[in-house]
């Protein structure tokens, strides 16, 4: 089938413009950027496109098309959107084998034949909002990509606002309007459907099933006439969307990930020293002094530690769930979701704690978000759900509470819906960059402004049972020593005192 506008004058397309993109790329662009691909790249529904022989990072990004239907030079935003014509769905397909070679132009990774297939129905723009758009992709079938409008970091008048400011865009122009999270490599044999509509409307708005079909090409490209498809791990990651897709080490952290650097300075790390004591600190002292300090509701109840002799200690960066239901998991559940981001923003010595409701029915991560969170060097995960993969998990060596191991994957009970928000998990209510401790006794809450005060208290009262143990296996009962009465105490602060004099004693002679 033809596409419904075979030779558009101008096809222009943004680089990044998704704010899932960009989290997955680790960079965030201050303003737009384009780029332009050849009118003969255009296709219609139900056509294929080669993977030129040779290469083998063909990869497909769905996206909302934009047709152009008056001229439009230096328009206003608040104009912008009644010049165009008609919306529908593209498919941006590039080859990264040449994206390097090309220098950010794109020409010949994004301008091959079918590499921009449009259609195959137009949605009068007059009649929806472009603030509520959806795009999806499915590759065999799958659901690759869904995100709406709403997560653009420039909206779709700004775009065409813009534009107009550098030359006319004239009827027939086409504007590619970026890519969500979830865009990955294709390979011979793979179909891919994108589609665009518009939720919200009262009324059905939608561009139909655009269907692409990828083969195998036979013609190599000649080294005599130009440069040759190369690829490295960095086109590699960004190809497949992740090092962990694309088969490759991930202690080897890409140049495009580096927000490791930029820790949020609302929820600093924990100072060395204070992780040190945390450590030191049993959670049974931990509790026993929030307790005295009035804080009841401080356990997350009902989950144990994949690892025999774990400890953890981290802030909380936190995950919230919420009870299944299929119209919003298909909203919310695919794509690049609030899991899959909270899992690749973690930073080193967070611990992620999800909400799951404390069903141990579900299945709230497994091993390939496991080892995502490893490389992020966090420090473990909390749910009061269940873990998929649980042997594997294990194996990876990420220290993990739950409530054990359960088959069930992603939609069987839940929904993934917010990330760094306060949540409920085993009972107890955690806020993003709440101190977490946990060890064989169980999992703690601590509040962050008590937690110096508490944990200073909990080693003093640590040494005063070591010395307390010392004096029951010598045979002294209970009665009086534990807790101590003022005649033990007594004793006790003697003891305290020699040790004070004679340490201070050591340090002078050195």
């Amino acid at each position: 089938m033809s596409a419904p506008i075979d030779r558009p004058g101008k096809i222009i397309a943004i680089h990044l413009n998704y704010r899932s993109r960009a989290d997955q790329r680790g960079r965030t662009p201050a303003s737009p950027s384009y780029f332009f691909k050849p009118s003969s790249s255009v296709a219609g529904t139900g056509g294929v496109v080669e993977r030129p022989a040779g290469t083998e990072l063909l990869a497909f990004e769905g996206e909302i098309a934009l047709i152009i239907g008056t001229a439009a030079h230096r328009v206003s935003v608040e104009d912008a959107w009644s010049h165009v014509a008609w919306v529908t769905a593209s498919n941006d397909l590039g080859l990264y084998d040449l994206r390097a070679n090309d220098k950010g132009s794109n020409v010949r990774s994004k301008g091959g034949d079918g590499y921009t297939p449009i259609g195959p129905d137009l949605i009068p723009a007059a009649d929806v909002d472009p603030a509520e758009l959806r795009v999806r992709a499915w590759v065999n079938g799958d659901l690759r990509q869904d995100d709406e409008t709403s997560g653009l970091l420039f909206p779709l008048p700004q775009l065409i606002a813009d534009l107009s400011q550098h030359f006319t865009l004239e009827p027939g122009d086409i504007i590619l309007t970026g890519t969500p999270a979830g865009s990955s490599v294709i390979v011979p044999g793979d179909v891919v459907v994108v589609e665009v509509d518009a939720p919200h409307s009262s009324k059905t708005l939608t561009s139909g099933g655009l269907r692409t079909t990828v083969t195998q090409g036979t013609v190599a490209f000649d080294g005599a006439l130009g440069s040759l498809p190369a690829v490295d791990d960095l086109q590699r990651a960004e190809a497949w969307g992740s090092r962990e897709e694309a088969g490759l080490p991930l202690e080897e952290t890409t140049p495009a990930v580096p927000e490791r650097a930029k820790r949020d300075e609302g929820r600093p790390g924990l100072d060395p020293q204070l992780r040190a004591k945390l450590i030191a600190a049993p959670t049974a002292g931990l509790s026993a002094q929030l307790r005295k300090r009035g804080l009841h509701a401080c356990f997350i109840d009902g989950v144990s530690a994949n690892l025999p002799r774990a400890k953890i200690v981290g802030t909380a960066k936190t995950l919230r769930f919420v009870p299944a239901r299929e119209d919003l998991f298909k909203s919310h559940g695919g794509g690049y979701n609030a899991q899959k981001r909270c899992f690749d923003a973690v930073d080193e010595g967070e611990i992620i704690v999800i909400e799951a409701r404390g069903d141990s029915t579900t299945g709230t991560l497994g091993d390939i978000l496991a080892l995502r969170a490893k490389a992020r060097r966090a420090a473990g995960v909390v749910t009061d759900g269940g873990v998929r993969d649980f042997a594997a998990v294990a194996e990876i060596g990420l220290p993990v509470f739950s409530q054990g191991a359960h088959p069930s994957v992603l939609g069987r009970k839940h929904v993934p819906w917010d990330v760094d928000v306060t949540i409920a998990c085993g009972g107890a209510t955690v806020q993003p960059g709440d101190i977490i401790v946990g060890d064989s006794d169980g999992v703690i809450v601590i509040p962050p402004a008590l937690v110096e005060e508490v944990v200073d208290a909990t080693l003093t009262q640590e040494d005063e049972d070591a010395w307390i143990a010392e004096q029951v296996e010598a045979g002294h009962p209970v009665d009086g020593l534990f807790p101590m009465n003022a005649a033990w105490r007594a004793k006790y602060d003697a003891v305290q005192a020699g040790r004070f004099l004679s340490e201070r004693s050591e340090t002078k002679g050195d």
